[in-house]
């Protein structure tokens, strides 16, 4: 796997590295040796997948509050996402920064989203498929979210929304710092 930082510190795209022959290609898509050998968290807890339907589908802002913040390791398995993460840690030199990202089936990419930071993706295709591992059990109480279209981040996002949740559209705006410093 090649790992590259972005440019929100401790956030990473990790690419594949293909064995080809003529049946197709092998990859490792997480090893937590090679995680750990980069700094990162690899203790995986919980799997998930997201399918959606429709193209435009939006799920997101969503973090999980002290003590379940959680590191999510995002990848699209079938279609397409643009991905987004926001760095919501107060002591960080890109607080409140966003970076998106392209997921698709087909560039079999991977994003590393550190803990205390904001997720959220739109699908591009319909019938898309998220994959996401998890560093930390779903703890209900200790789920929050931002609006997608919150005028404090400017997230630029490629598509109308044509499907979002009735939590994810009615969650506050950002007011100030989520997570202490």
């Amino acid at each position: 796997m090649r790992f590259t930082e972005t440019n929100l510190k401790g956030s990473f795209i990790i690419d594949i590295e293909e064995k080809s022959d003529r049946r197709g290609f092998f990859a490792r898509s997480f090893c937590s040796r090679e995680f750990s050998e980069h700094g990162l968290e690899g203790s995986i807890v919980q799997s998930n997948i997201s399918l959606n339907h429709h193209k435009g589908t939006l799920r997101g802002m969503h973090f999980q509050r002290s003590p379940h913040e959680e590191v999510k390791i995002v990848r699209c398995t079938r279609g397409a996402i643009f991905d987004v993460m926001l760095d919501l840690r107060p002591e960080s030199p890109t607080y409140l920064r966003w970076i998106g990202q392209e997921l698709t089936e087909d560039n079999h990419r991977t994003l590393y989203i550190p803990k205390r930071f904001g997720h959220g993706f739109q699908t591009l295709t319909d019938n898309a498929e998220v994959m996401y591992m998890v560093t930390q059990f779903y703890a209900p109480g200790h789920a929050g979210g931002l609006p997608y279209n919150d005028p404090a981040f400017g997230i630029k996002w490629p598509l109308e929304v044509t499907s979002i949740s009735d939590a994810d559209a009615s969650w506050p705006r950002y007011s100030g710092p989520i997570f202490e410093r």
